[in-house]
């Protein structure tokens, strides 16, 4: 009886360990299940929590990490690097990946190069922008040279790949030039999504070129023929705007040319296209001018230096300056005072570092940036040039002493000195200038045919307002 009893305790035993063994795979089962529904539930809870916080604070989130801007002249550049390889069946495509990637990054130095926006990469499609973020007058030329440059490498990387002349990349450039609306994304990154007819013009052109060819519309054209050989490849047809009359572009023109290809600048191009972005460097110069001028520099402003650049290019052209003659001088004006934004005494010297810091940025050599900081220097009074480009810039510098508007701009002057205590009376001053300018002497035939007669006119007229 107790033997039977047992057994049946057993079995009650066995059947309990199995039981409990099946709940337990069950509550695992369970447990597994609670901890997916708490993951999915927090997912639930942030998105709720983001949709509840409103419009407001997804205008604010949308203000740090995206804004829109608008830019009236880009120029956009998309290219197709193409290979049939990757497609047959003999074809290493883990070779031609790896060759696509050493081509893309060379891409991305070029564009770096020519202060051009990489906007993205799209499998084989490279699409570039220059005039973002920082708006320039140079664009179009920027980038149809890096177009070039970008040809040129792969036409040399195709040949030390396959010395045997076998091609295995296909080629070809669109670019337009235009207004564009960007997105700019991102906080520690920013990038820059851009839209609009310009960006869909410089697709349709790289859809249509063949290899080998970088095509441009008429608007890149116009700005760039300059220094681009050019023919006529055809039209485009545009919606709601007609034909797109396109160009080839083949290289740039003999007189620019260092290599005989067509791709690598000389001295030339970079004289002709540093006049042309000149512009740039002036309105920066000037815009910092404007911003940190002390108020009372009633005569050493934004108009002084604008007159002296207006000045040296009209007596450097009159004497005979050659191109790069006539940009040193230029540049060493836009600079001259710039160094009153440090300090009032040795501003000359100033503007010298202020120059050495910018001028790089805009590819001037370090001889010419030494010209220019010699010429800045020579500035100071009183005058004793010792070249004819120092000659030309102090004959500018003190230009008013020969115009008929001498008279107020001496009176601006004046307000100056007297605003920092350096200066007493008018009278004093008046009598300081007689002094001045009867010691005074224009150095170029130019200024002294254009000046010097008004200025015997001005003692005069000083004389009579003397007490």
């Amino acid at each position: 009886m107790v033997t039977k009893n047992n057994e049946e305790l057993v079995k009650r035993i066995a059947r309990l360990v199995r039981q409990n063994k099946e709940l337990e795979e069950q509550l695992k089962v369970l447990h597994k299940k609670v901890e997916n529904l708490s993951v999915e539930n927090e997912k639930l809870k942030a998105g709720n929590e983001k949709l509840i916080s409103g419009r407001t604070s997804k205008e604010k989130m949308s203000s740090v990490t995206e804004r829109s801007l608008k830019f009236d002249m880009v120029t956009v550049l998309f290219s197709d690097i193409h290979t049939d390889s990757i497609l047959s069946e003999q074809g290493d495509s883990a070779s031609v990946m790896d060759e696509l990637d050493e081509i893309l990054y060379e891409f991305d130095r070029i564009a770096l190069k020519y202060k051009i926006e990489k906007i993205k990469t799209i499998g084989d499609t490279f699409m570039c922008a220059g005039g973002i973020p920082v708006k320039n007058i140079t664009n179009p030329v920027d980038v149809v040279m890096a177009a070039l440059e970008m040809r040129t490498f792969l036409s040399d990387y195709e040949s030390r790949k396959r010395p045997d002349g076998r091609k295995q990349w296909k080629f070809k450039v669109g670019i337009h030039t235009g207004p564009v609306n960007a997105a700019v994304k991102g906080k520690k990154k920013i990038r820059y999504d851009i839209k609009g007819d310009t960006v869909n013009s410089a697709s349709r052109l790289e859809k249509i070129s063949e290899k080998g060819l970088i095509l441009i519309s008429v608007m890149t054209y116009e700005l760039v023929k300059e220094f681009f050989d050019c023919e006529y490849f055809g039209k485009l047809p545009v919606k709601y705007q007609g034909d797109l009359q396109v160009y080839r572009v083949k290289g740039l023109k003999n007189e620019f040319s260092a290599d005989g290809r067509g791709a690598v600048p000389n001295d030339a191009f970079r004289i002709k296209f540093g006049l042309i972005r000149f512009t740039d460097i002036q309105e920066t110069v000037l815009d910092r001018l404007e911003r940190e001028l002390p108020s009372h520099l009633y005569y050493h402003n934004v108009k002084h230096t604008v007159d002296v650049v207006t000045e040296v290019e009209l007596i450097g052209l009159a004497e005979g300056c050659s191109d790069e003659e006539i940009l040193i001088l230029k540049t060493a004006a836009l600079f001259h005072d710039t160094g009153h934004t440090v300090s009032y005494e040795e501003h000359e010297y100033q503007g010298t570092l202020i120059a050495r810091e910018m001028l790089p940025e805009y590819d001037y050599t370090p001889d010419q940036i030494e010209l220019v900081c010699s010429l800045i220097m020579s500035t100071r009074l009183p005058p004793a040039p010792s070249s004819l480009l120092e000659e030309i810039i102090c004959d500018s510098d003190l230009d008013y002493l020969g115009r008929s508007d001498f008279i107020p701009v001496s009176n601006s002057l004046f307000e100056e000195l007297k605003a920092q205590n350096k200066m007493g009376s008018l009278n004093e001053w008046n009598k300081l200038q007689v002094k001045f300018i009867s010691g005074h002497q224009y150095f170029t035939r130019t200024a002294r045919k254009l000046r010097e007669v008004n200025k015997q006119q001005q003692i005069k007229r000083i004389k009579s307002l003397i007490s």
